[in-house]
């Protein structure tokens, strides 16, 4: 689109918005919706003497039912007038309908009624007329009722509907069904319904409203209607609204959200239609449109059963164009994305249950899509995207499981997908061999239990140009696993725990690897052979674990009462053969570059991978230690604070007897605490190499040697968080305390001190977190990564909050992700803004929505930004 034709396209909105606007403005809206109106009706009525003390009764011919009035004071006309006043406590009743007014003036002749509500000495209404018809009420200042047509005009009516109510300065009803309003208000503000408030806090006003009222539906019909918060019109303007009031779904027009993109120009998103299939189905079909020729179709469809499952089916197809045609900066590009959600109701069936997360895309769909959604949501950071499908069987008198699921994972960053097609897994509970009839087990035989299972798979890691083709289906990798696993425990010398443990797994495939190298490209090729082949793997265990405590008590007079030392040592050796001896069949060799005959087994790359090559007899050792101190306190309960200088801290590492180089493992510490009463977290780890490292001239990439003893840090990490808040400053007089009044300011709750000023102290929160780490292994310079962290919030008065968070890289000295929002309840509706400042994703959003149920899909405000503003209406 050229520039002339945008500048045509925007002068156009602009004319259509102040047109509609400047057509809203022109309507009065009533300010005061408690204003009497002084309105006359048609009914001459002539004074008589006649004092009827009795229901009165109509003859057949002229009424269809009993007419049955009371009042404080009644009086009639003569009987040839045939007219009747009452007056105070009013009362007329005609079949279904009631009216309770403060007068009411009736004339028989022609049907006509005339019910005024109660007037102050100004002749102000201070207490409306009520009607009530078939259970339902409705206020008026003043009515003109025709029992013989059933038509009726109200001045000042109040009309409640479902979650909302309409007061209109003038109703005309035509039936039972049909009633047309002029100058009239819609809100669903609470406290306005219950007339907690003379005001509401939002309405929507137009300037006539048709309300349809049916057996079990109602609707309202209306004109151009605008949004007013607390009596200042918005510019939130619709040309017409349906408001359907029923519990049944209704199809209906979807409005879009427009606004403008820079790179693909202005658009129109969401614009589609809703349509319910029986009742449990319902289709949503939507559409983006975008001035520069891109577009988005997004079909959806929703599916309830209760107490059975839940889910839906959603796709997007489209075309997403950039550019010029003609010009190198432009492209067209298609994307698509299948989504199918299911969830089974956990109390449908425990034996069976089924559930799927299925979410296919194209490999450039988030960095292409014109759903801006995907934009706001921030999926276009996404960097995989996995689908699974799951199906679960347990039986009732078998102590068996079987599940099956299918999985689908994209990696966009590399284009590679990986494909499971089906896994299935049958696993047998777990069991005793030697479990006593009667009793607690005992001993090692007694506490051997055995886990057993047989696992199929079927996988393929391919690209999305692949899939579902001939050679997808070539690169296809099958397998069966059998695992079984046992072990037992004992307590030795009453303060030693024993353990034994043996683990065994057995493999079917379908492929095994033959390895060359091809000296006329200059590198090793991996080729797959097809045919049956099979592997067995098994390792033992053996492992002892007891319990140290060590306590020193100090004297009554000293602030220290305690100090106490738990150390929890562990030792294990696990024992597994060298399964790349020449026996065992795993192992073959190929010549390499230099011709030198090295190693591999036939089951490298291999859907449960393949055995290791090398005997390992280790000896492995674990020491978790936990030192606490108590002191005395004046402020807790019990006399006594307990402070923990380390609850868990814990030194790991293994010595391998078999291997030829490099006995003894990477010894790892990792520490746990927290002070000040628990506020202050602290995480930290440590990895040391025993072994020296040492670096050639000129190169920064280390050797590990075999001179131990040369003990360096190769990596340290440390994390500190302290959540705080007001109550770290001690704790605040209590307002009932301090103020003697209580009260409520619209919908919030305040003290209220001697001269009538409402007081509120503003809560807050502040969490800081602070990471430092330090990554070294074989190079001779570490890598290090320092960050310091803020979250927090502050609540102004009960229902306004702010909100906000950063992260400042301290090594790169760069501020990082930032956010600021507030959020205003406003008693039916809410506010929200939030803004990320800069960055990649710099954004805003704003949200204007009605809490109602029967409004908040159809009365919203959203407006973000990432290039252009956008707005929804």
């Amino acid at each position: 689109m050229t520039a002339l034709a945008r500048s045509i396209f925007k002068s156009i909105l602009l004319i259509l918005n102040i047109l509609i606007f400047n057509n809203i403005l022109a309507q009065t809206v009533p300010q005061n919706i408690d204003k009497n109106n002084d309105v006359r009706d048609s009914i001459n009525i002539n004074k008589d003497s006649l004092n009827i003390k009795k229901d009165t009764i109509i003859p057949k011919e002229q009424l269809d039912d009993v007419v049955k009035t009371k009042a404080q004071n009644r009086s009639s006309s003569s009987i040839s007038n045939k007219q009747t006043y009452l007056n105070k406590e009013a009362q007329i009743i005609y079949q279904d309908m009631q009216i309770d007014a403060d007068y009411i003036r009736i004339e028989w002749e022609t049907g006509k009624i005339y019910a005024r509500g109660e007037q102050d000495e100004k002749g102000r209404i201070i207490k409306p007329a009520i009607a009530t018809q078939a259970g339902k009420k409705y206020e008026y200042n003043e009515v003109i009722y025709n029992f013989k047509t059933k038509q009726a005009i109200a001045f000042n009516a109040r009309t409640e509907e479902s979650e909302g109510v309409i007061v209109a300065e003038k109703t005309k009803k035509y039936n039972d069904s049909v009633f047309f309003m002029r100058k009239a208000i819609y809100t669903t503000d609470e406290y306005f319904l219950k007339k907690k408030d003379s005001l509401p806090d939002y309405h929507m006003s137009a300037p006539n409203i048709k309300l349809l009222k049916g057996k079990d539906n109602s609707q309202i019909v209306t004109g151009p209607i605008q949004m007013y918060i607390e009596q200042i019109p918005t510019p939130l303007i619709m040309p017409f609204a349906i408001l359907p009031f029923s519990d049944k779904r209704s199809a209906g027009i979807l409005i879009p959200s427009f606004g403008e993109r820079q790179d693909v120009g202005f658009f129109l998103n969401g614009l589609g239609y809703y349509q319910p299939i029986g009742d449990h189905f319902d289709l949503k079909i939507l559409a983006d449109l975008y001035t520069k020729g891109s577009w988005n179709l997004k079909p959806e469809l929703n599916y309830l059963k209760k107490y059975r499952y839940s889910g839906n089916f959603a796709a997007d197809y489209g075309y997403t164009v950039r550019g010029i045609k003609g010009l190198d900066d432009y492209s067209r590009t298609k994307t698509f994305r299948i989504a199918w959600r299911h969830s089974q109701d956990s109390k449908a069936n425990p034996y069976f249950t089924f559930n799927a997360s299925v979410d296919i895309v194209s490999s450039k769909f988030y960095n292409n899509t014109v759903n801006n959604n995907y934009i706001f949501n921030q999926n276009v950071l996404n960097t995989q995207q996995t689908s699974r499908v799951n199906v679960t069987k347990r039986f009732l008198n078998l102590p068996v499981t079987i599940s099956a699921s299918m999985g689908y994972n994209q990696n966009f960053a590399t284009g590679v997908t990986d494909l499971r097609l089906p896994d299935m897994t049958v696993a047998i509970n777990q069991f005793y061999l030697f479990k006593p009839r009667t009793g607690v087990r005992t001993g090692l035989l007694e506490n051997i239990n055995v886990n057993t299972g047989l696992a199929l798979s079927n996988y393929v890691n391919t690209t999305e140009d692949k899939l579902f083709k001939k050679e997808m289906w070539d690169e296809l990798k099958t397998g069966v696993k059998n695992n079984i696993s046992m072990s037992t425990n004992t307590t030795v010398a009453k303060y030693f725990t024993f353990s034994l443990a043996a683990n065994a797994d057995n493999v079917l495939t379908t492929k095994t690897l033959e390895r060359s190298y091809n000296p006329i490209v200059n590198q090793v090729e991996d080729k797959f052979n097809k045919g049956i082949a099979g592997y067995t793997t098994f390792s033992t265990s053996a492992s002892l674990q007891t319990v140290l405590y060590g306590q020193k008590n100090f004297s009554k007079t000293s602030p220290i009462v305690a100090i106490r030392h738990m150390v929890t040592p562990s030792f294990s050796f696990t024992y597994s053969p060298d399964f790349g001896e020449k026996s065992w069949g795993y192992f073959r060799n190929y010549a390499n570059s230099r011709g030198e005959m090295t190693p591999y087994s036939i089951f490298d790359g291999g859907i449960y991978g393949a055995p290791s090559a090398g005997l390992t007899q280790s000896l492995g050792f674990n020491i978790n230690n936990n030192l606490e101190m108590k002191v005395r306190s004046k402020t807790d309960s019990t006399g006594v604070k307990k402070v923990k200088f380390f609850e868990n801290l814990n030194i790991s590492g293994g010595y391998n007897f078999a291997a030829e180089r490099h006995k003894w493992s990477v010894f790892s510490v990792n520490g746990q605490s927290s002070f000040f009463n628990n506020k202050l977290n602290v995480n930290t780890s440590l990895t040391i190499e025993p072994y020296e490292i040492v670096f050639q001239e000129g190169s920064n990439t280390g050797i590990r040697t075999e001179n131990f003893g040369h003990f360096s840090l190769q990596g340290f990490n440390l994390q500190l968080s302290y959540p705080m808040s007001e109550a770290i400053f001690g704790k605040k007089e209590e307002g009932s305390k301090k103020y003697k009044k209580k009260g409520e300011i619209r919908n919030e709750n305040y003290f209220f001190d001697d001269d009538n000023y409402s007081h509120y102290s503003p809560t807050w929160t502040l969490n800081i977190n602070a990471n430092y780490s330090y990554t070294r292994g074989l190079t001779r310079l570490g890598n290090k990564v320092a960050s310091l962290g803020l979250d927090g919030s502050i609540k102004l008065t009960p229902y306004w909050n702010i909100n906000a968070s950063t992260n400042y890289d301290i090594e790169r000295k760069d501020l990082g992700y930032t956010r600021l929002g507030f959020a205003r309840d406003q008693r039916s509706f809410t506010i929200t803004f939030n803004w990320v400042p800069f960055g990649q994703y710099k954004v805003y959003d704003f949200f204007i929505g009605i809490k109602a149920n029967i409004l908040k899909d159809a009365v919203k405000y959203k407006e973000r930004s990432f290039t252009q503003p956008n707005s929804t209406f």
